[in-house]
């Protein structure tokens, strides 16, 4: 199929490579593996865009990669990254913007200066919305963390709807306490096996739970990696919201199934298996979700092979899945080849 968008697809600066790269090595996997996504994770407009077309993407969206600023407890350099990372991205795709577009990065420790550098990104340069990994490390160490269901952080959420733009919620690793009581024995479960889903799924139903979606009915929330376990779960978490947690004052009006019917979407970033694609187009519609591959951690071929091939979609939901949701949502003109046919 071509002209497929992806969503979730990660880049850091040079500098920053320069500056992390080092600390993450072996982290999610081995130091042989992660060699593979060096050079790919700086890439931009390059290998990548050569990669999109040999696997029939059209578009991709772009985003910081983990930590990100997420991972600056300090305020001022924490906003001072994000400015200056929003705008090398926003020039280094300006002379592909038929087939690239970005999420911007935001530090979220004050929620009106990152409202505000949102709408800098979103009306200067056309971002697409911004992408959050995880919660926003904050205080002296860093030890202290900045969740977004808080009303603390309504300002934020208000600019959001207002502007009429989605978040990623994205994983992040665990780290300090985090890491030393519940991953520094069982390592291996840090990244997409565990810690990520576990992260993202406890920050979006406190989202939930907390009446962020209620305070601010049109926001826009996307997922990835088919909605971080959150669907298979779904019987089990509202049968607690509704019939037990609800009149002992849980502040969400609607039940889980109406805040993703309304407000959130998922990807199927790093998650390429055709049984479970099937069971969250059951649960949530084939309207809310959305193809990503998640590179460079997973691959073009990988992902895309997959989506072609072995789904075995109706034309309607591949199209939809492909490329018409996450086009309608990021609100993405005319790209390389938007209008193919697709018999498949």
């Amino acid at each position: 199929m071509k002209g497929k968008i992806t969503l979730e697809e990660a880049y850091m600066t040079p500098e920053m490579f320069a500056r992390e790269a080092a600390n993450n090595k072996g982290l999610y996997a081995s130091p042989t593996y992660s060699k593979k996504w060096d050079k790919r994770i700086v890439d931009i407009a390059g290998e990548r865009l050569k990669t999109m077309e040999k696997h029939g993407c059209g578009y991709t969206v772009l985003s910081l990669t983990v930590p990100g600023i997420q991972g600056i407890h300090e305020q001022k350099e924490a906003e001072a990254e994000a400015t200056k990372t929003n705008d090398w991205i926003a020039n280094e795709i300006k002379d592909h913007r038929d087939k690239l577009g970005a999420f911007a990065c935001l530090s979220m420790h004050d929620a009106k200066q990152a409202g505000e550098e949102l709408r800098r990104c979103v009306t200067k340069y056309g971002f697409h919305g911004a992408l959050l990994n995880d919660f926003q490390h904050a205080g002296k160490d860093g030890s202290d963390y900045l969740y977004y269901d808080q009303p603390a952080f309504d300002p934020f959420w208000q600019v959001v709807q207002e502007l009429d733009v989605p978040v990623y919620l994205h994983p992040a690793a665990p780290a300090d306490y985090m890491f030393e009581k519940q991953y520094k024995e069982r390592k291996y479960l840090i990244g997409p096996p565990l810690s990520f889903a576990n992260g993202v799924s406890l920050h979006l139903l406190g989202m939930i739970s907390n009446g962020v979606f209620d305070r601010f009915p049109k926001l826009k929330v996307i997922v990835g990696h088919l909605g971080e376990h959150i669907p298979f779960d779904f019987w089990r978490i509202n049968h607690w919201f509704e019939d037990i947690e609800k009149p002992n004052g849980m502040v969400a009006k609607k039940t889980l199934a109406e805040y993703f019917n309304e407000n959130i979407w998922v990807t199927t970033s790093g998650h390429f298996s055709s049984a479970t694609l099937n069971y969250c187009i059951d649960q949530l519609g084939a309207d809310r979700i959305l193809f990503s591959v998640d590179s460079p951690y997973e691959t073009y071929r990988d992902g895309c092979t997959w989506f072609d091939d072995h789904t075995q979609l109706g034309l309607g939901d591949k199209i939809k899945i492909g490329r018409s949701n996450a086009k309608a949502l990021l609100k993405i003109g005319d790209y390389v080849d938007h209008d193919a046919p697709v018999t498949k």
